[in-house]
């Protein structure tokens, strides 16, 4: 199964364009920070991903701000003619400070 979670800040977004077919398309640059617990110690992560979003979602998503926490949702392909990673987003919900940074 491919299927991602990754709760991320929209670090860049390119304006809206459209495919060949018409629909609507718009590519993002996410940057995700967080603690894990691996081998019983805890990580600092940090990434910056690839993303893009097709359809109405690709309308919505290009309206987001940059900066704040979304949780996204969706699947991870190659990008073309690439070794590198793209995360197609299916869903997004904001995320709020609470839930980023617990008590």
């Amino acid at each position: 199964m491919n299927r991602v979670e990754l709760t991320a800040c929209i670090a860049e977004a390119s304006p809206l364009r459209y495919t060949p077919a018409g629909i609507p398309a718009a590519n993002f640059v996410f940057e995700h920070e967080s603690e894990m617990a691996e081998a019983g110690s805890t990580r600092q992560v940090k990434l910056t991903m690839k993303a893009v979003a097709f359809g109405a979602l690709a309308e919505q998503a290009g309206q987001l701000p940059l900066g704040r926490p979304f949780r996204f949702t969706g699947f991870l392909v190659n990008a073309r003619g690439s070794k590198s990673v793209v995360f197609h987003i299916q869903a997004f919900q904001p995320v709020s400070e609470q839930v980023l940074n617990p008590i």
